[in-house]
């Protein structure tokens, strides 16, 4: 995979994005963070296995799991009141379920910039974004040594 390149599920994101206008991309990550998926129960009570995201304003939190056929698996929280970072929480989580590590691995780190969002949130949420993925791809590296 080239840096042009993304696995079908964050390009589908992507595309989703870039077929609006920027006022209607603002819905469309309203409604990707009113879909960040829960947490499955062994995380519930388990903030300790997380990772704060410090560069994000608001708390936001990751973990990720690297399973036996080395697919990677993340997990997020985003507090509501942050629509914009639990919506950009919520596209990783989602684009990100199940490809391999080397997908993961070979993200362009510059997928948040991708979506067409920087005329429409500040610079700093983005690079909270870039942040949030650069963490990931720490922890599945770490993951899969």
């Amino acid at each position: 995979m080239n840096a042009t390149e993304l696995p079908d599920s964050l390009a589908e994101i992507r595309d989703d994005f870039l077929d609006l206008d920027v006022k209607e991309r603002l819905q469309l990550l309203l409604e990707f963070s009113n879909e960040l998926p829960q947490l499955p129960e062994r995380y519930q009570d388990h903030p300790d296995l997380f990772e704060r995201v410090e560069e994000c304003q608001s708390p936001i939190f990751i973990v990720v799991e690297v399973d036996s056929d080395q697919a990677v698996h993340l997990f997020a929280t985003a507090p509501a009141e942050a629509p914009t970072t639990r919506g950009f929480a919520s596209i990783l989580v989602q684009g990100i379920e199940g490809l391999s590590v080397s997908q993961v691995l070979g993200l362009a780190d510059d997928y948040p910039s991708m979506l067409g969002l920087t005329a429409a949130v500040s610079p700093l949420r983005i690079r909270g974004m870039t942040a949030m993925l650069a963490r990931i791809k720490r922890q599945v590296r770490q993951r899969a040594a």
